[in-house]
C-alpha cells in the first residue's frame, strides 16, 4: 500500500520552512527529516509514524488511535503510530507533527 499523499501534503505544509528539513521514502512511507533525523512520516499503513522522546511514549499512547510502533513483533518506545481518525483537523495534525519535530531537533545532525 502506498502512503496517503493527501496526508503527506498536509504534513509538508506544516513543516515548510523548518531548518534542515528533507523528505525521504522510508518504511514504505514518506518521511520528513530534520538534519537527517526522522521526525514524522506519512505511513504506508495509513496515518502517521512518529518519532518522539522515548520517555513520553506512555503518556501519548491511548490504546485506540495512538499506539507504539511495532517492529518484528516488538513494541518500540519513542515511536508511535497515529491513526488518521485523530488527524482530521489541521490543529490535530499539527499537535502530532510538533511532537516529532521537537524531538528531531534535539538529536545530533546525521
Amino acid at each position: 500500500m502506498a502512503y496517503d499523499e493527501e496526508l503527506a501534503d498536509r504534513v509538508r505544509d506544516l513543516v515548510e520552512g523548518e531548518p534542515g528539513l528533507s523528505e525521504k521514502r522510508m518504511f514504505g512511507g514518506l518521511a520528513f527529516l530534520v538534519n537527517g533525523n526522522m521526525a514524522v512520516s506519512a505511513s504506508s499503513q495509513g496515518g502517521l509514524l512518529l518519532r518522539i522522546e522515548p520517555t513520553r511514549t506512555e503518556s501519548l499512547v491511548d490504546g485506540q488511535h495512538v499506539r507504539r510502533f511495532e517492529m518484528r513483533g516488538r513494541e518500540m518506545d519513542g515511536w508511535l503510530r497515529v491513526d488518521v481518525a485523530v488527524l482530521g483537523t489541521d490543529e490535530e495534525l499539527r499537535r502530532w507533527v510538533d511532537h516529532g519535530l521537537a524531538y528531531a531537533r534535539t538529536l545530533p545532525p546525521k
